[in-house]
């Protein structure tokens, strides 16, 4: 069942009870990408939805970089891994900012992301914000796109955090970067396995 426009759209008290919350992983084996967030903000906590505030342009970015044929609203996220994308979080606890976040918490956080990357062997891991990426698997100069390091048979992109916070990436920066990495799982020769057609339309 879909939520309705007035169930996304939680009381101040909501978000502010909303601290230390956690979002379930919207997840499945083999998908082509496991995009990974920093953490669950409050307002995404208080709904119930990954990437849920209407400032965050993860939803826009993943749809107008190729990943899902028309855009999705957060309350439809169970409908990504039909289209080859799951969700997930460095850490799960909700916070009002990532920057709340120790970095003895984000390096615990990769320890339990690359479990859960070598049981669920999607083709990329895309984690989405470079200072969270740094700091949580220690490669304190590591750039935008694709790293070198694979977790198992993985490939390791990192993009930019969506949130409305990153001034430095308003989505006309954000859409050709989740381009580049649509295009690149697609060119892999074990990515859309099954060629999945799913309820975003098409043949991905």
């Amino acid at each position: 069942m879909r939520r309705t426009k007035a169930n996304l759209t939680p009381t101040r008290e909501q978000i502010l009870t909303s601290i230390g919350k956690t979002l379930p992983d919207i997840v499945a084996e083999n998908l082509d990408v496991l995009f990974c967030g920093i953490n669950p903000g409050l307002y995404s906590a208080a709904i119930g939805c990954h990437f849920g505030h209407p400032g965050n342009r993860f939803w826009k970015a993943i749809h107008q970089g190729g990943f899902t044929d028309r855009l999705l609203a957060p309350s439809e996220q169970a409908e990504l891994p039909a289209v080859g994308c799951g969700l997930t979080n460095l850490v799960l606890r909700a916070t009002a900012r990532a920057s709340e976040l120790s970095n003895e918490e984000l390096r615990l956080g990769r320890l339990s992301l690359e479990q859960k990357v070598i049981e669920l062997r999607p083709v990329v891991l895309a984690v989405l914000g470079i200072g969270a990426y740094r700091t949580a698997f220690e490669h304190a100069h590591a750039l935008l796109g694709r790293q070198e390091d694979l977790i198992g048979d993985t490939s390791v992109w990192v993009l930019p955090n969506p949130s409305g916070l990153n001034g430095a990436y308003p989505l006309p920066k954000l859409v050709p970067l989740f381009r580049n990495l649509h295009e690149a799982v697609h060119r892999e020769p074990h990515g859309s396995r099954g060629q999945r057609t799913g309820p975003c339309g098409g043949l991905e």
